[in-house]
């Protein structure tokens, strides 16, 4: 806080007010947040002029107890002081003390006492892994012995990105919600239409909710601004492996989205193409086009209830880091939009032991080779 406008609100050079009430209000304001460096050129200033420590935690806004263990252990101390008395070089200087705090930060951070290991993080935090994927791939890669690899904790990994070394490079530009600080998740609204109550996602088997077998797919549309056109994107998850599919559509019509979505699930055996859950928007109401052709039963969630599709709307959050809602053209083509989707199924998950979702769905192919299971997804 600047010191005018904290002097402003403390309402410091009014003598009705005690100081006590001053450290209180302060202390409460500036609970849990270190020193900054314009606060210490302050306090070098205040110190020089002889101020007692009480007027200078109450100028600053600070509790007297900071100031007191910020005048201790970020005070300069002269090696040669006690062998040449005349030249004592002791003292409090601000950069000084902002140098000796940083590096008090430092020694306690597992990332900034392992410089390999940091590289490592960063880079995968830029091939856009998350904290916790990272943390999970060490783990694995350390073995049950822990041996083979530094482990780590992801909240060492989100603290490294929050905090000052982290937020000078912007690494908080490349998590998932490319947010400054940890903010709420918002889904979106779907929009409702009249669907068969056979239809409902209270009529959907109960293995597809336990994940138990494959072949049960989530659907969803990408949408982007009108200045792009009406090109669009369909998302396809597979609940179990978390396979993801991605679609370029030219426009929102059913008959195409469903056209598309038949010729994507079209190469797989029927075992692996048993159900898709959509929500309830129109672009979907092609789905009987499914049920006649591929013998795939359609559902829809509840309304307003997108988390009933929660495998697909993850994925949408993610990759809206690469598809935003003003994503050139160029972005929306069948091969782009095939690299995305290799990409994301190259990446490992927490939710399948750290394992990729095409290790796990390709696993599922494997089993009978030249057989009707080894079919492809045809994203053209």
């Amino acid at each position: 806080m600047h010191v005018d406008v904290a002097r402003s609100i403390l309402n410091c050079d009014n003598p009705t007010f005690p100081t006590c009430w001053h450290q209180e209000t302060s202390m409460a304001a500036a609970r849990f947040q270190h020193l900054t460096l314009d606060e210490r050129r302050s306090l070098f200033r205040m110190q020089e002029a002889r101020l007692g420590v009480t007027e200078m935690a109450a100028r600053l806004g600070r509790h007297r107890s900071t100031i007191y263990r910020e005048l201790g252990r970020n005070r300069y101390r002269d090696p040669d002081a006690s062998r040449n008395s005349r030249r004592n070089m002791s003292g409090y200087y601000p950069v000084t003390a902002q140098d000796l705090a940083r590096a008090r930060r430092q020694r306690l951070a597992k990332l900034a006492r392992h410089e390999e290991l940091l590289a490592h993080v960063v880079d995968r935090l830029r091939a856009g892994w998350s904290p916790q994927q990272i943390a999970g791939r060490l783990r694995q890669e350390a073995g049950a012995d822990g041996e083979g690899s530094e482990r780590l904790c992801h909240e060492t990994i989100y603290r490294h990105v929050y905090g000052p070394e982290g937020q000078a490079e912007q690494l908080h530009l490349c998590l998932l919600r490319a947010r400054r600080r940890r903010g709420t998740r918002h889904g979106r609204r779907p929009r409702g239409h009249r669907i068969p109550l056979e239809r409902g996602i209270a009529c959907r088997p109960a293995e597809v909710a336990t994940r138990e077998s494959f072949g049960h797919w989530e659907g969803d549309l990408l949408v982007f601004a009108r200045s792009g056109g009406n090109a669009n994107v369909t998302t396809l998850v597979e609940r179990r492996s978390r396979f993801l599919v991605l679609l370029p559509n030219p426009d929102r019509r059913p008959a195409g989205v469903a056209a598309r979505i038949g010729t994507a699930l079209g190469g797989l055996a029927q075992e692996l193409r048993v159900t898709v859950t959509f929500d309830r928007g129109f672009e979907f109401m092609g789905y009987p086009a499914l049920d006649r052709g591929l013998a795939v039963t359609s559902y829809f969630c509840d309304p307003p209830s997108p988390w009933q599709k929660g495998a697909v709307e993850n994925a949408n959050g993610r990759l809206r880091r690469y598809l935003p809602s003003d994503a050139p053209a160029d972005r929306l083509t069948a091969d782009s939009l095939q690299a995305l989707a290799d990409r994301f199924n190259a990446t490992p998950r927490r939710c399948l032991g750290y394992r990729t979702p095409a290790e796990v769905f390709n696993g599922r192919l494997d089993p009978t080779p030249g057989g009707a299971g080894t079919g492809t997804i045809v994203s053209h």
